[in-house]
């Protein structure tokens, strides 16, 4: 096995800002003693194929360069096959964050690149769950958190309409959502119980971690390691959820009477059909099947 780190690197990140900083973070990597390879990516999806391909031939360690979206395409690139390793064999994966969003390391840090170049040179790693989502077609993994509803309808309007616009695309997509508010009823079974008499609800959330969005506490008890999935369910109206939305910025929301938490290992849907998800930031349409803990199946550099 390969000792150095692969750092997968997506200059397109943060529209354009990680290249130009790339040069001096891999600089000050190097001059912290960190061994490392670099891997370029050139299109949507390389990074999983760069961290697969990192994978077979002996590389243990990654480090992503980029954004939420680059970690999740490592991750993806990794899993399923590093879930079958020996325990002491797991993944590593440390982050350059000179993406966007970073929302994965907001659990333990505010101060971005500084934090995770200290915690690369020191080694300072902790085990971290992965979840497997199961949909009609295949699987995907993910770190942070998927979202149903509200969140996920404004990152696919977002993205389809006004991704060039930045954090103020994310923002007028907020404004048109909440303008065409909706509710719909998940039927969830959760670790083998099912949910009756579920409401109709305008955010469903299923998190790893605390944030998302780069600075919203979505789900403010959820723990990377306790093998656990983190739900947060609200179902309020649309005068009382923009009333209260500011609430997910310190987490305070999830003390509205009109918010349900709950964790399970492992969750099934009844979904008629493909549904809009956002999963680590990243918005799909897909046939949800199933949620599975994988616990401490990944080591992370934070």
């Amino acid at each position: 096995m390969k000792n150095q780190y692969l750092a997968i690197v997506n200059p397109a990140a943060g529209f354009g800002r990680c290249g130009k900083l790339l040069d001096e973070a891999l600089g000050r990597l190097r001059g912290a003693g960190v061994a490392f390879e670099v891997a370029m990516t050139s299109r949507a999806g390389h990074a999983s194929e760069l961290a697969h391909d990192g994978w077979e031939s002996g590389y243990r360690r990654f480090i992503a360069v980029g954004g939420d979206g680059t970690a999740f395409e490592i991750v993806n690139g990794l899993f399923p096959a590093a879930a079958q390793c020996d325990p002491s064999d797991k993944p590593r994966l440390g982050f350059l964050p000179l993406g966007t969003g970073n929302s994965f390391l907001r659990d333990f840090t505010d101060q971005g690149a500084e934090h995770t170049l200290n915690a690369l040179a020191l080694d300072q790693c902790r085990p971290c769950d992965v979840i497997r989502l199961k949909h009609r077609d295949g699987e995907i993994f993910y770190i942070n958190i998927l979202s149903l509803g509200f969140v996920a309808d404004v990152c696919t309007l977002a993205n389809q309409r006004f991704k060039p616009l930045g954090a103020a695309g994310y923002g007028l997509a907020v404004v048109l959502c909440l303008a065409s508010f909706d509710k719909s009823v998940y039927h969830l079974t959760l670790d083998g119980v099912s949910q009756p008499d579920t409401p109709p609800t305008a955010l469903l959330i299923f998190n790893n971690s605390k944030f998302t969005g780069g600075h919203m506490m979505l789900a403010p008890h959820a723990d990377i390691s306790d093998g656990q999935i983190e739900i947060v369910r609200w179902s309020a109206n649309r005068f009382d959820f923009i009333r209260n939305f500011p609430k997910c910025y310190d987490g305070s929301h999830v003390a509205h009477p009109l918010v349900w938490q709950g964790r399970a290992k492992r969750i099934d849907f009844d979904f008629p059909g493909p549904i809009d998800i956002m999963i680590d930031g990243e918005v799909m349409s897909v046939h949800c099947e199933s949620l599975e803990v994988l616990p401490s199946a990944l080591q992370v550099v934070v």
